[in-house]
């Protein structure tokens, strides 16, 4: 079973940044991609931005210039960074990862991202 532990959510004005960072129970060799879903009240869970194993990314229209994933392999972790934040952005936030042989595709428990004035 994998386990994902994620950080960083909370309350930020608008223009404002966060950090998100998830932590995999995992060796990251044994990934396959590496991402964060979203999902806001009354809507469906989507897509923000994903990391392949060979470093490749992909962002959602709605954050691409303004977030950036990453991965770090010595500590196993996956990180979102946010900037201009906009009130939109308002979601819970899901770490997500696709296990290299089996496909087999693991969550956290998610974050709250709010931004508001």
């Amino acid at each position: 079973q994998v386990q994902l532990v994620e950080s960083g959510g909370g309350l930020v004005q608008p223009g404002g940044s966060l950090r998100l960072a998830c932590a995999a129970s995992i060796s990251i060799s044994s990934i396959r991609v590496m991402g964060w879903y979203r999902q806001a009240p009354g809507k469906q869970r989507e897509l923000v931005a994903m990391i392949s194993s060979g470093g490749s990314t992909n962002y959602a229209d709605s954050v691409r210039g303004r977030f950036t994933v990453s991965r770090d392999n010595g500590r196993n972790t996956v990180s979102l960074q946010m900037n201009s934040l906009k009130p939109e952005d308002t979601a819970v936030y899901y770490c997500y990862v696709e296990k290299r042989y089996d496909g087999r595709v693991y969550w956290g428990q998610g974050t709250q991202v709010t931004v508001s004035s």
